[in-house]
């Protein structure tokens, strides 16, 4: 999917398209609950994270536990997300970032590379397969020119706690050929003791238009190397945030350990679109990668080979006046791992404990019509087949034994149907069936335990929302209310050593009210230089747990854990003269359940984030300075919180108020 980004006038609107579930429509006419960051706000404040701006959507939330350690939750809790991207499918440029085993590492790709992200919320499997979170779809866009055009850009950023930040890149253009080369390196102590990243990143993606056919090739390379510093108490943070996980009477701290994560990953992809007629497209997409993956843990030292494989196939067809589309597909992933586990003897790799071969598939076939019944209704209505298998071997056992473990075929509907209110205006109502089979992080989580009976999640969500735009386009709107009925819900444990495992904890009710609101003020109705864009985004998620017994404690009506209640997000953006501009957002979070039980709570905070910069083009030269502080208010509060913790070690504090300072040149 690629949104534009929305260009606000006095008497007319720059049309938004959007490419929701393999079709291109209008975003206001889309029956899709969905939110999108342009290239300018993907850039609103910090160059090294995504945090801050993916938090600006309603109903998702980024965490970040330590530096480069992501969590990624949409309209759901993290319950079973100790680290990474779980329960959400993500694509680069429509080819999969998800493996086959339900994981993803967001964390490897650089915030630069980027000029668009969209979100699909809520199950989506009518399309893409497992997962009841969404769909991230990132986008690194193409452009061919009538005339060769070469661009060369280079920036550095410094920040608090020794953060630098360098990246360079080179793009060409063409009737028939574009590319871009870039290369990016991010160093920083860290807020906290044993947080300190490393990341070295190189992408090179293309696009070449031949014939009938248009060719992408994507790939990468990152070198990530990032400490983990692990939770710690209330009264630890309250008295030095700083700390990192300490020693207790029976284990170690995550200094003494050494406790860190490596992720070396080589990534490429090939895609073919193929103008079979004017009314037929055939699509087509191959990709390989490979990550040495490499933990140090309190308990144990593991390593990890994975190699991945995915491709893919697309058909779609258009009746002649475009009213109605068919769309085919089958997409397969598979995954092999090799893991290892050692004990962890001061960060050096002691005695083996098990040593597991690990293969999973996951493989998906969808149809989709896509009917414009009249100029007012569009309908909507996809159906998958979906299934997923991993086989297992304990490699350190004698004699060796094979486990399998599968679905069955799971069908997945979908049903949307919207209706034009007026020609700003639509409503529409969605009906979808989603399901998460247990990823493999949590069927051999790091306990070493293989929990081959561990249940896939599933449930229908319902939904209802009206959007468009109001007074002369310059008022945007989004407004939603979803119904989600969650079963088998998958509940992250820790056991006395720490060490996390998962179980099915019954069903959930996930329901929730979600408002975008954009405003936009331009010089051509007030006869100035100066832009301005105000903004608010809400979530109302008062999720709670529906059967959830666990020995002799009920939890039935709690609050679920991990989710605030309410979360707020406002901010402005104003630019003079194109030339000089300054962004800054409220963020305000509700107190978070820690536990299950809901006998400790996380405070609530609000986060205050300013960026201004100058822009100034010299020659052929655009010079970009810019600088900003984050937690102005220099709250102390944890961005990603250890749910269900041993010893009460919830809390991973955030940077408090701290600055950066960068500059950027872009050579034409």
């Amino acid at each position: 999917m690629l949104a534009q980004e929305t260009s606000f006038g006095s008497d007319t609107l720059q049309l938004v398209q959007v490419e929701a579930f393999k079709s291109k429509v209008q975003w206001k006419a889309a029956p899709v609950a969905v939110a999108s960051l342009s290239q300018k706000e993907l850039t609103s404040y910090s160059p090294i994270s995504l945090v801050p701006v993916i938090n600006q959507l309603p109903g998702i939330r980024m965490e970040e536990r330590s530096p480069g350690s992501y969590r990624l939750s949409v309209r759901g809790s993290l319950l079973r997300s100790p680290f990474g991207v779980r329960n959400l499918k993500l694509y680069w440029n429509q080819i999969p970032l998800s493996d086959a085993t339900g994981n993803a590492y967001l964390n490897l790709v650089e915030l630069a590379d980027l000029d668009a992200v969209t979100i699909l919320k809520g199950p989506s499997a009518s399309i893409y397969g497992a997962g009841t979170g969404g769909v991230v779809l990132l986008s690194s866009k193409h452009e061919f020119s009538t005339v060769k055009r070469d661009q060369v850009n280079m920036g550095v950023t410094f920040g608090a706690d020794a953060m630098f930040h360098q990246i360079a890149g080179w793009q060409h253009q063409n009737k028939n050929f574009s590319s871009n080369l870039q290369q990016s390196y991010l160093k920083y102590d860290g807020y906290r003791e044993q947080s300190a990243m490393d990341k070295k990143h190189l992408k090179y993606n293309a696009a070449l238009q031949l014939g009938k056919h248009q060719l992408e090739f994507l790939s990468f390379y990152t070198d990530l190397f990032y400490q983990t510093p692990g939770g710690i108490t209330l009264l630890q943070m309250q008295t030095n945030p700083r700390l990192s996980r300490q020693a207790t009477a029976t284990l170690p701290s995550a200094i003494t350990q050494h406790a860190s994560i490596s992720n070396k990953t080589v990534f490429a992809g090939l895609s073919d679109k193929w103008m079979l007629t004017k009314r037929s497209v055939l699509t087509a997409f191959a990709s390989i990668n490979n990550t040495q993956f490499e933990n140090p843990f309190i308990t144990n030292y593991e390593f990890r080979n994975e190699t991945n494989t995915a491709s893919g196939i697309q058909w779609q067809w258009n009746s002649p006046n475009r009213n109605l589309e068919w769309t085919n597909g089958a997409e397969w992933l598979f995954n092999h791992s090799n893991i290892a586990n050692f004990g962890n003897r001061k960060g050096l790799a002691d005695t083996v404990q098990y040593k597991d071969d690990i293969h999973a598939k996951q493989w998906t076939i969808y149809s989709q019509l896509h009917w414009r019944i009249h100029k007012k209704w569009l309908l909507q209505m996809g159906l998958s087949l979906n299934q997923q298998s991993v086989d297992y071997i304990r490699l350190t056992d004698n004699p060796l034994v094979k486990t399998a473990k599968s679905t069955n075929p799971i069908l997945a509907p979908r049903m949307a149907l919207s209706y034009q209110l007026s020609n700003n205006v639509t409503a529409y109502a969605i009906a979808s069936f989603g399901f998460s089979p247990p990823s493999l992080a949590e069927v051999r989580p790091s306990d070493g335990k293989f929990y081959g009976d561990l249940q896939a999640e599933n449930g229908w969500n319902k939904e209802i929302g009206i959007k468009g735009f109001f007074w002369n386009n310059r008022l945007q709107f989004d407004l939603a209310y979803y119904h989600f009925q969650l079963n088998q819900a998958i509940v992250r444990r820790n056991n006395a050593a720490g060490s996390e495992y998962f179980v099915n904890a019954g069903s959930t009710t996930q329901q929730g009210i979600e408002a975008l609101f954009k405003y936009a003020v331009n010089d051509q109705v007030h006869s100035r230089n100066w832009t301005m864009h105000a903004y608010t985004s809400i979530a109302f998620q008062p999720y709670r747990f529906d059967d959830y017994q666990q020995g002799a404690n009920n939890y039935n009506g709690n609050p679920i854990t991990g989710v605030p209640r309410n979360t707020w997000v406002t901010g402005i953006d104003w630019e003079w003269l194109h030339r000089f501009y300054i962004n800054a957002s409220v963020n305000a979070v509700d107190p978070i359940p820690l536990t299950d039980a809901n006998d400790a709570i996380a405070e609530a905070y609000q986060l205050v984030q300013i960026k201004t910069g100058f822009k100034k083009i010299i020659g052929n030269c655009q010079l970009h300075l810019f600088g900003g502080v984050d937690n102005l208010l220099n709250q102390t509060y944890s961005l990603g919180n250890d749910i269900n913790a041993v010893g009460r070690r919830f809390y991973n504090p955030a940077a408090k108020r701290n600055y950066f300072l960068g500059f950027n040149l872009q050579f034409r």
